[in-house]
């Protein structure tokens, strides 16, 4: 079915595609906090036991299986999940080129296909201005040696 201005361009399936593999999830500070408040933990805790190092960024482990370790069927820390994932699809690598989406969209069963490039890159351009910036989490030195490397 061609695709109409009125229709949205992603819709969650809740498969869990996005939870597995492709790099990782970054974090960013706020997401750390927020995390570790809803698992009831202190936010070195949440480090030690649920993230590794990436360069100078921490993602969230991922289990044996390749999924994030917050999935279970469906996100467990679903009401404080990163602002990665709330972004997703939405990210800026698709504004770098716009082929990503199709890329993207050849893992993800609830991304549409059959959009014009303009119109991905207008509607993620415009997703992207209404989401509030957030810093990514910051590596102490104290810190630093706290979680997993990757490296």
């Amino acid at each position: 079915m061609p695709y109409k201005d009125s229709e949205p361009i992603f819709t969650c399936k809740k498969c869990g595609d996005c939870c597995k593999g492709y790099g990782g999830t970054f974090l960013t500070q706020n997401d750390i906090e927020a995390i570790s408040r809803y698992l009831n933990i202190d936010t070195e805790t949440f480090i030690t036991n649920y993230c590794v190092m990436s360069g100078s960024r921490y993602l969230i482990a991922q289990g044996k299986d390749g999924y994030c370790i917050f999935w279970n069927g469906l996100c467990s820390i679903h009401p404080v999940k990163p602002r990665m994932c709330r972004a997703w699809p939405y990210i800026e690598s698709v504004l770098v080129d716009v082929r990503n989406w199709e890329i993207m969209a050849s893992m993800c069963p609830g991304m549409r296909t059959d959009v014009p490039p303009e119109t991905i890159r207008e509607i993620v351009k415009r997703h992207l201005e209404n989401e509030k910036p957030d810093s990514p989490a910051a590596t102490p030195a104290r810190q630093s040696q706290k979680g997993k490397s990757l490296t």
